[in-house]
């Protein structure tokens, strides 16, 4: 007896329907075709110890299993469930009302009948929903995260049995899923990293980063070791807004696929902060794989890329970083796939002036020579540092300065000025789909919202002409002013506003080093 049934696949972060075709018959051995992967080709042996667990028999003929399309490879235990119903559906043990090929059905099936929980639930919710299927059929842990996704019903068991009884009942006698989003949204606690109030002095970079937080951009940091780099990018956790829905949904699906069941059941809306070590390959930043997999600018989508002491990563992976910056997309292309991964990221990195960590220090001599500090420097490229929009010089804190007892600005009344900030961002952009600050403003849309008088024009003309800035500077310096602008409530960019974002420029400055 042939019988069809859907699963999926992933695909990047995507899911793909799968046809699993299986046909019990007379003769002998059991077989799965369709480029399964090691996993998959071990699934009758689980499913086999499952099937009997639960009181069912395993067909002794000849069992086909053929998951479609055939040409592209299918990876994990999640199609175990589907494989396992499928056998007790040929073998005629299961009479199911509900049409079997209108329901998805994934899950890893334990010896015992079990049911484990999978990745990519939401991205399979999403498939479901937009194919018109019935019902999706998932473990238990994986019902919340599903829900997120409105208008497909969602259906969670924790045994084999369970769904072998649904299917035979054919109505919804177990109650759908009826979780709320509000119920499953998680707030990662940062309670080790630090607050900007925690943080003396360093007035010029706080304001640096209250703008990059309100406008989305990229920023560096540049100065000696111990004045403070570190502290103040990973107090920008503090500062930055939660996610509205859509982001949080694309964000939660990145790490559905990635990390199976460490944010099972939960919808992220604080945005994520990661901070590879300077050993990663290209690999890891940018994704792939023989399996491929997002990297980390992808699981910083939506939030921010944390590269500490930036030259001493590989010059091959921090230049993989200049496309993701500039189109918000990662482009994975295989011989026999192409792939798209998110990358939304705010790059936030610091860097010592030169090997030694104290080139321009006010009381402590630098031995590097010359030839050293350019070459330590020139690490950087300057298409990367190109697209970075502020340039921080950090110098260290005083004596005064640290044993001050002076109470400084909180970062609760800092986020108020950033979300007031990104509220109108939001209202500026609502006709744009997938534009949600201004670092991510087009050509066309800053020719519309970027709009500067008279002597703002020449005030950028001179910046352009001395520090020899290119096209994509100018742009950037826009973007920044916008922001600017909208954190003191400004319609109008003024030129104090152009100003202050051209002083971010400071690594364009002709002879910055000697």
């Amino acid at each position: 007896m042939l019988v069809k049934l859907k699963g999926s696949a992933l695909l990047g972060i995507e899911a793909i329907i799968i046809t699993i075709e299986i046909n019990v018959s007379m003769g002998q051995g059991y077989h799965i075709v369709g480029l399964p992967d090691n996993t998959i080709k071990e699934s009758l042996d689980r499913t086999e110890s499952a099937i009997k667990a639960n009181g069912f028999h395993m067909p002794r003929t000849k069992i086909l299993v053929n998951l479609s399309p055939a040409d592209l490879k299918k990876t994990g235990a999640a199609f175990d469930l589907p494989i396992a119903i499928g056998l007790i559906a040929a073998s005629e043990q299961l009479t199911s009302i509900i049409p079997l090929d209108q329901v998805l059905i994934m899950g890893e099936l334990g010896l015992d009948g079990l049911l484990y929980p999978i990745k990519g639930a939401i991205a399979m919710a999403i498939k479901a929903k937009s194919l018109g299927h019935l019902a999706l059929i998932l473990p238990i842990e994986n019902v919340q995260e599903a829900s997120i996704i409105e208008g497909i019903p969602i259906f969670g068991f924790s045994q084999l049995s369970e769904v072998v009884q649904f299917l035979k009942a054919g109505s919804l006698m177990l109650k759908e899923s009826t979780y709320q989003a509000k119920n499953l949204e998680t707030q990662i606690t940062n309670n080790n990293l630090p607050k900007l109030e925690d943080i003396k002095g360093q007035f010029h970079a706080k304001r640096a980063l209250e703008i990059a937080s309100a406008g989305g951009h990229n920023l560096i940091m540049i100065g000696p070791p111990g004045a403070g780099k570190t502290m103040l990018a990973k107090s920008i956790v503090s500062i930055l807004p939660t996610l509205d829905k859509l982001e949080a949904i694309e964000t939660t699906q990145i790490y559905s696929v990635t990390n199976k069941g460490t944010l099972m059941n939960k919808l992220l809306y604080n945005r994520p902060f990661r901070q590879p070590h300077h050993t990663i390959s290209a690999v890891g930043m940018v994704g792939g794989g023989s399996y491929p997999q997002p990297g980390e600018i992808s699981l910083a989508h939506n939030g921010v890329l944390f590269l500490d002491e930036l030259p001493e990563f590989k010059r091959s992976v921090i230049e993989v970083l200049r496309q993701p910056m500039e189109d918000g997309v990662v482009a994975i292309s295989r011989s026999k796939m192409n792939l798209n991964y998110p990358s939304n990221f705010m790059l936030i990195a610091s860097m010592n002036p030169c090997p030694c960590g104290y080139f321009n220090h006010p009381t402590k001599h630098c031995v590097c020579s010359l030839t050293a500090i350019q070459k330590y420097i020139h690490k950087i490229s300057g298409p990367l540092l190109d697209r970075i929009d502020l340039h921080v010089e950090v110098s260290p804190v005083n004596f005064t300065e640290l044993s001050s007892t002076q109470l400084f600005e909180k970062s609760e009344c800092i986020l108020e000025r950033v979300v007031k900030a990104r509220k109108i961002q939001a209202e500026r952009f609502r006709e744009y789909d997938g534009v949600y600050s201004n670092t991510q403003m087009s050509s066309k849309m800053i020719k519309e919202f970027c709009i500067i008088n008279a002597a703002s024009q020449n005030l950028i003309k001179t910046a352009m002409e001395k520090l020899n800035l290119s096209a994509r500077a100018y742009d950037r310096i826009l973007k920044v002013s916008r922001t600017i602008a909208d954190l003191a409530n400004c319609i109008d960019i003024k030129s104090e506003h152009l100003a202050e974002a051209i002083q971010y420029r400071s690594l364009d400055r002709e002879g910055w080093v000697g």
